[in-house]
């Protein structure tokens, strides 16, 4: 049986000719995208105001021919990545139904004209969301109540997970995930406190238990025509909706200063995976970090130094995507031809490593209003408060 079969399971495949994939093979197209596929959007929700819900949202709007999801599926259509990570898109059972449904009904027909895309390889970890900690995270002096006492905020186990489809084969026996590393166990960690005080925000138990990553950190090894390329994708926590603790600003920090360490050896040795092999990513490898960070260097409530280890770190690049709609979005915003979410940041992230890659293009699916494509992302109900951001890269040969 094909391989991509047995690792993505019965997805309806396309022809080589239907296909469109890139003419060169040591190009390379990689995106992520915070497709807001996640239960809340498809209910009446009010922060604060606890929601019914049954985790079938997406499994029902996936079913229903949903415009919103036709859309997403259009905007990945016309940037055609070879590989792609979509974050908030809900995992709810083993078998992955959903990013099949994906898959076959929606990416694999052709929206609004544009050719059909085919990922014959995905990957779907669980994650931290929902997973009750059993704990009172949040101090309201109730233990163990979702979402706000989860490993991750979440209201059901799967709530806001993560996918990354790819064309190119995923070696998954080579696969680390990092859903269960401690905060604790991260030397320096950013250890929270009561404001203006000494008491830890968290009891010591609570601490001794909590993960770092609100969702996971993946390292997923892809095989482009014998090239190894890791894929380091991550979605941390939003520094914001917590109080002058700051400790969701504090674990964005972490979460993201994770990668920085994980990529230097000599700053890895305290790293362990889900199956207890320690360590980082070996030298002279090709990496690609990616994922929303929920962080910029230059704007908004994260902590920047986290972000700002990752952009100026010297064996990372940053191919600095741009487009004319965020720039005409907030005209008098110097930073705004940079912004990835639709509320006027920088959040969403494609870092390739320098060993191994030379940046080609980059840009943001955001089409000024002018634009034909601008029905696709005219306001949070076409599609999501997120871009799609893409890089093109020519793998180059690894220096020893």
């Amino acid at each position: 049986m094909n391989k991509s079969f047995t690792f993505a399971a019965a997805i309806t495949m396309l022809s080589v000719s239907s296909m469109a994939v890139n003419a060169s093979p040591t190009s390379l197209r990689v995106a992520t995208f915070n497709v807001s596929m996640e239960a809340l959007n498809y209910v009446p929700y009010q922060r604060g105001i606890a929601p019914k819900l049954t985790g079938h949202e997406l499994a029902d709007a996936l079913a229903n021919n949903n415009p919103q999801i036709r859309n997403i599926a259009e905007i990945i259509q016309r940037i055609n990545p070879d590989i792609i990570l979509l974050n908030e898109f809900d995992r709810t059972d083993e078998q992955h139904t959903n990013i099949k449904k994906f898959l076959q009904y929606y990416l694999a027909k052709s929206q609004h004209h544009q050719t059909p895309i085919n990922f014959p390889y995905f990957y779907r970890g669980p994650v931290n969301t929902g997973v009750n900690s059993g704990y009172d995270l949040n101090r309201d002096g109730k233990s163990g109540k979702l979402p706000e006492d989860g490993f991750g905020f979440g209201y059901f186990p799967g709530h806001f997970a993560m996918a990354l489809l790819s064309k190119y084969p995923i070696d998954k026996h080579a696969i680390r995930t990092f859903q269960k590393f401690k905060w604790a166990d991260m030397p320096n960690a950013l250890k929270t406190y009561l404001p203006n005080s000494t008491t830890p925000w968290y009891s010591d138990a609570a601490w001794q238990h909590l993960r770092l990553s609100s969702k996971s950190h993946w390292d997923i090894p892809i095989n482009v025509h014998g090239n190894i390329i890791h894929i380091l994708a991550s979605h941390p926590t939003p520094p914001v909706f917590d109080g002058d603790e700051d400790r969701n600003g504090k674990r964005n920090h972490d979460e993201i200063r994770f990668w920085h360490d994980y990529v230097h050896p000599t700053k890895a040795t305290y790293i362990y995976d889900d199956h207890q092999q320690t360590g980082g990513l070996a030298n002279n490898q090709r990496f690609i970090i990616i994922g929303d960070q929920n962080a910029s260097s230059v704007e908004g409530d994260a902590i920047r130094s986290g972000i700002s280890l990752l952009l100026t770190d010297p064996s990372i690049q940053d191919a600095k995507p741009a487009s004319e709609g965020g720039q005409l979005d907030q005209a008098d915003n110097p930073f705004a031809i940079n912004h990835t979410a639709s509320w006027g940041m920088r959040a969403d992230y494609v870092l390739p490593s320098k060993q191994g890659f030379k940046i080609i293009n980059s840009g943001i699916f955001w089409p000024k209003k002018s634009a034909p494509t601008y029905r696709l992302i005219k306001d949070r109900q076409a599609s999501s408060d997120h871009r799609l951001v893409w890089v093109d890269l020519q793998i180059t040969p690894i220096k020893p």
